[in-house]
């Protein structure tokens, strides 16, 4: 979920800044957008660890 709404944000933020022309509000916009992509950066690196089997047994051991 969180990657699904940082990838909107994403491109919410950037169809703004290609229309803005106003300095201050594309300064604004563009801290919003870097902010977005770091979040989805963690989000995909987090999912990424939770997908990977960590710790997996071998098909002859149990666990005590």
């Amino acid at each position: 979920m969180d990657r699904y709404i940082a990838r909107a944000n994403i491109a919410h933020f950037e169809d703004l800044l290609a229309r803005e022309t106003d300095p201050e509000k594309r300064r604004v916009i563009e801290g919003l957008l870097a902010r977005e992509r770091q979040k989805l950066e963690i989000a995909e690196r987090q999912a990424d660890t939770e997908t990977k089997p960590n710790n997996a047994q071998k098909p002859n051991e149990r666990s005590i």
